[in-house]
């Protein structure tokens, strides 16, 4: 398995700043010591510092439990220790040892659930009084050691029962150049502790949004105590979700402040979620913790081995895809994901959240709230780097840090301007560079052909931008350990996703079509999707958002512009706005005029109603009717309106 190494220098920047960040610790060193051995807790990931410079670096495994030194917590123990004793001198690789004392026995790779002690051990002496030495929290007491380990498999991410844990090539060789009396810091997450998830019940305010639901659905599905409450259950709105979530043993509460009751261990929020909510008053009174949605994905994406999915265009295809290749081939994954899996929902599911039982994790990682920063995972994926919620050099930026944060394997696409973040990265897609390379594209309006290193794949989605979406599915699952071999039928049985390019029905040879398409790119996307499939394209958008459509304007009217052609028509409804403080200071009919001015044939719908029938008396045989939006949940209704008028005649 390759994994990705950053380079020295961003390994010594890295370590240093924690260095700075532990200097007011009890125990610290006045000065950066010569030697100084660096874990940090945040990436899985430890230092070896000479002179000021990283000479090393291995991936680790800290505590399941976290980070914390109290007496018989399983936690390991954060802060500064040194270097105690070192045991092992001499010993082969997998030598067992026990009570600091070698057995007579060797693991050699066998199946063993018992967490070994093996190869190597540096015991460690805190520094720290109260936090990692003195009664009741004394790492040398509590036999706190860096050490071998039988589950190599587990290095990379928070795993032991409080030691750190390393490879035994690793912890080798790090025995062979660590001194007894070298510095260790411990460096806990920079990232907010957040309760542990069995104190209590957690409560999502805002349950019934795509991110927050994902969330609470997965937390219930492993076992948690969740509740939530939304103010479209309060409007009697959407019940069939809400019992969905009941039958999850999801309580469901009004948003009035009732759901934070003396059993609650926190409170999750959204951006959304103003401080005026109920919900968010009561916690603040009672003294409930308050958690960022980012927050709780950030923790389970440390918790288990996850594949992060990121980019701008194509992370909820690809994050679906990626769970229906592992789950296809046996490996019992689970999915976080902000669009709707249709092969979910045939289960009963909301469609969003699946929980498995092996420790394999796919989400979808947004970039458009900043947060995407906050993720280390196993698997890292960066599809591509657009113009959407933010400038590319700030998506930029973030896209950097995740690539300092993947604890395992990057994989990256193969456009030029991904190029930053692809050394020692597995590339994806149609170039020559690409690692994961599709040969031999054949493409049909139902789906597409083609092949990777002689296996022959088949989709059942159209248009190149899913062929390079299937890429990167098949290249993170390959990052993941899984033969290129077994792929080929779970991606040929995809079902697709909620809202990306999805037929609601045809009458009269028309196709009605519900897409998420809300930039340019996937707007582009879309329209040549729909051109593969009919002679005419009927293209319907609702900007969402004032400040998002402000910001790319001018985008919208060189893409409708350009990939509409003459016998094409767009019908644009207002701006969807769903409150807040945003200036509302234009019109979507602005917008039209510029785009009608460009000579393409552009109205502005002045209502749903009116656009209804505009449609049902323009549409002919052969036609795709594409409606285009997101945020807005009201939409696919709003297609299925549509093709019931068209059906009506």
């Amino acid at each position: 398995m390759r994994r990705v190494t950053p380079p020295a220098s961003a390994i010594t920047t890295r370590a240093l700043a924690l260095f700075e960040a532990a200097r007011a610790r009890p125990g610290a060193p006045a000065d950066l010591p010569g030697r100084l051995f660096v874990v940090d807790v945040e990436r899985q990931t430890a230092a070896l510092i000479v002179d000021g410079v990283a000479v090393a670096s291995w991936p680790v495994s800290t505590a399941l439990k976290g980070i914390g030194g109290e007496e018989n917590s399983f936690k390991t123990p954060p802060g500064w220790h040194r270097i105690d004793r070192k045991i092992g001198t001499g010993a082969a690789a997998g030598t067992v040892f026990s009570s600091r004392e070698p057995t007579g026995e060797r693991w050699q790779g066998e199946t063993c659930e018992s967490d070994l002690i093996l190869t190597r051990i540096l015991t460690l002496d805190g520094l720290e009084d109260g936090v990692n030495r003195g009664p009741g929290c004394d790492s040398r007491e509590r036999y706190i050691y860096i050490h071998g380990s039988n589950h190599e498999e587990h290095i990379g991410r928070p795993a032991s029962c409080g030691c750190v844990r390393m490879g035994n090539a690793d912890v080798t060789a790090l025995f062979d150049v660590a001194q007894e009396g070298d510095l260790i810091l411990i460096a806990p997450p920079e990232s907010r502790d957040i309760p542990e998830l069995s104190s209590g019940r957690f409560h999502y305010a805002g349950l019934g949004g795509s991110g927050m639901s994902a969330l609470a659905q997965f937390q219930a599905m492993k076992g948690g105590r969740v509740s939530g409450s939304d103010r479209a259950f309060d409007h009697g709105e959407r019940a069939a979700v809400r019992a969905q979530f009941e039958a999850l043993g999801i309580g469901v509460f009004p948003q009035d402040g009732s759901g934070i009751g003396e059993d609650c261990a926190a409170l999750v929020v959204s951006t959304a979620v103003e401080e005026t909510v109920p919900d968010f008053a009561a916690a603040k009174t009672r003294g409930v913790p308050i958690v960022h949605r980012s927050e709780m994905l950030a923790h389970f994406v440390g918790t288990y081995r996850s594949i992060a999915v990121t980019g701008t265009s194509g992370k909820s295809t690809v994050t679906g895809m990626t769970f229906e290749i592992l789950r296809g081939m046996g490996a019992d994954p689970s999915v976080i994901t902000g669009g709707d899996l249709p092969a979910l929902q045939a289960e009963g599911l909301i469609g969003n959240a699946f929980a498995g039982a092996s420790d394999l994790l796919v989400v979808e990682a947004d970039e458009s709230d900043g947060s995407l920063v906050r993720y280390a995972p196993s698997i890292g994926v960066i599809l591509n780097l657009q113009r959407d919620h933010k400038e590319m050099e700030d998506v930029a930026a973030m896209f950097a840090t995740l690539r300092a944060r993947t604890r395992e394997t990057l994989v990256v696409g193969d456009d030029a301007n991904l190029d930053p973040f692809a050394g020692g990265a597995m590339r994806f897609g149609l170039s020559e560079r690409a690692d994961i390379r599709a040969v031999n594209v054949q493409h049909s309006a139902d789906g597409a052909r083609f092949e990777v290193e002689g296996v022959a794949f088949a989709i059942p989605v159209p248009g190149l931008h899913n062929v390079t979406n299937a890429l990167a599915a098949i290249a993170a699952c390959r990052a993941a350990g899984l033969p290129l071999e077994g792929m080929a039928d779970p991606l040929a049985g995809f079902s697709g996703i909620g809202r990306r390019f999805q037929t609601i029905g045809c009458a009269s040879g028309i196709e009605v079509v519900d897409d998420f398409a809300h930039n340019a790119e996937k707007i582009a996307a879309a329209i040549r999707t729909a051109k593969l499939r009919g002679r005419r394209v009927l293209g319907i958008y609702q900007p969402h958002g004032y400040g998002p459509t402000r910001f790319l304007w001018q985008d919208f009217v060189r893409t409708f512009s350009s990939e509409l052609s003459a016998d094409d028509r767009l019908f644009m409804l207002e701006v969807f706005y769903a409150g807040g403080t945003a200036t509302r200071d234009f019109s979507a009919a602005d917008i039209v005029g510029e785009i009608a001015a460009a000579g393409t044939q552009a109205a502005f719908a002045p209502s749903r109603e009116w656009l209804i029938e505009a449609i049902a008396n323009e549409a002919r045989e052969g036609d795709v009717v594409l409606v285009m939006g997101a945020r807005d949940p009201s939409l696919t209704a709003f297609a299925r309106d549509i093709l019931s008028a068209i059906e009506r005649g």
